[in-house]
């Protein structure tokens, strides 16, 4: 088998990742299927539209005691890491189940559970990363982390607590049941789109155009 067969076979290779927020009640998950190709800061991309985050925050991947996250220079002082773009996916996959933690906003310090799972080939009919499901409504940015998240939560529930009516006018209509799964899908898109451009080229490599 040719190097650059072997690279567009795995270039198809697909896998399930459960993503679950850690001490959410009921918990906040997502299910969504990634290419094995894509690199660790791709994967950050996807749990940031899956979950509904917008990427203010530093954040770190822990993979089998090693830490993954963005160059040194970016680190803002924090213990160094592995590049998160240099590594793929695949590269930390175990044989038959996969466990990621992964870590949002050092302050808030918003845990997540990832597991990987089925490893496959991919439908050619359909483009990755691609949404599943889910249940819950991700928590706003900067509400304090999991504590702050829920006693933000009462205290919209409660006309009675002193912050109430502060409250629910941040959170401007937030519902924690309710998935809004549109702008999920588009924005799953826009990277598999990207990652089609990539497949593309592949191909025109594999058969000697240009």
């Amino acid at each position: 088998m040719t190097p650059t067969r072997s690279a567009a076979d795995s270039f198809n290779e697909i896998a399930t990742v459960r993503i679950e927020l850690e001490g959410s009640d009921p918990v906040i998950w997502r299910e969504v299927e990634v290419p094995t190709s894509v690199t660790l800061r791709t994967l950050h991309d996807i749990i940031q539209v899956a979950i509904g985050w917008f990427d203010y925050h530093l954040w770190e991947f822990t993979i089998a005691k090693r830490r993954y996250g963005l160059s040194l220079d970016e680190d803002w002082g924090t213990e160094p890491r592995d590049e998160a773009s240099k590594v793929r996916l695949r590269d930390v996959l175990g044989p038959r189940k996969t466990t990621i933690r992964y870590l949002y906003d050092f302050g808030d310090c918003w845990e997540h559970r990832l597991t990987v799972t089925k490893v496959r080939n991919g439908d050619s009919a359909l483009s990755y990363p691609r949404y599943v499901a889910g249940e819950g409504n991700g928590p706003p940015e900067d509400c304090g982390g999991i504590p702050g998240f829920y006693e933000m939560l009462a205290a919209a529930g409660d006309p009675e607590h002193p912050d109430h009516a502060e409250i629910k006018e941040w959170l401007d209509g937030y519902d924690p049941k309710e998935i809004d799964e549109l702008p999920i899908k588009y924005a799953l898109s826009r990277i598999a789109n990207r990652r089609n451009a990539a497949r593309a080229r592949l191909a025109k490599k594999a058969t000697g155009k240009t």
